[in-house]
């Protein structure tokens, strides 16, 4: 069984979580993990096929932190509903207030088992500081 790594908040309409990290890459990575697991789910299964695995590069420039974090998580669901892919590694390599750049891996949406779908990363009571220990941020997706 798998350890998530969020915290799933109660919200009336749409989903909530609650991520932390050790630094803002962590941060980052843990939030978009968990957006995916929330999506969808592996098949236990998967025919003899090969894993078609995609790599896309992902580069994003933002007026501050918060307004990065909601297009970083927004930009991953854009690519996940064009290139019908579900990321499941976020290789961020470099990361400030401003700016994210990273490589995200995914395979085919064929592999999982669709739970949700998230519309999208909210403003919505976003919370995103530093933390003992590191950061944390609290998000509402739009279902």
């Amino acid at each position: 069984m798998k350890i998530k790594n969020y915290k799933l908040l109660e919200h009336t309409a749409d989903i909530g979580i609650r991520v932390k990290g050790k630094d803002l890459k962590e941060l980052f990575q843990n939030a978009a993990l968990a957006m995916f697991d929330i999506i969808a789910e592996r098949k236990l299964k998967i025919k003899n096929e090969k894993l078609k695995i995609k790599k896309i590069i992902i580069k994003q420039k933002a007026g501050d932190l918060e307004e990065l974090f909601v297009n970083w998580l927004n930009e991953l669901l854009s690519l996940s509903a064009i290139k019908e892919v579900i990321f499941s590694d976020f290789q961020i390599n470099k990361i400030d207030k401003n700016v994210l750049q990273s490589v995200v891996i995914g395979s085919d949406i064929k592999n999982y088992k669709v739970n949700t779908e998230i519309k999208a990363a909210t403003y919505h009571e976003l919370r995103l500081e530093q933390v003992e220990g590191g950061w944390q941020v609290s998000v509402i997706f739009d279902v």
